[in-house]
């Protein structure tokens, strides 16, 4: 049986949403993108099993251009 996803809350910069979402598919499979409101830039990264040092890795790389900043929310 396959494990779930890993769920991580961020909010962004809203005019950098796209850009994520195309650097995140740039890693086939590591993880995949879901904006939950896109006025306030706030999003959901569903990250593979496994995965989570690549999409750490991915976002302290971008936190030096843009704006990336972790959320604590609830499912």
């Amino acid at each position: 049986m396959p494990k779930s996803t890993v769920k991580r809350y961020y909010r962004i910069d809203r005019g950098q949403v796209h850009f994520l979402k195309f650097i995140l598919e740039g890693y086939d499979g590591v993880a995949v993108l879901e904006t939950l409101n896109p006025e306030e830039g706030l999003i959901v990264l569903h990250i593979g099993p496994g995965c989570e040092s690549t999409v750490d890795m991915i976002i302290r790389d971008l936190q030096r251009n843009i704006r990336i900043e972790p959320v604590e929310l609830r499912d």
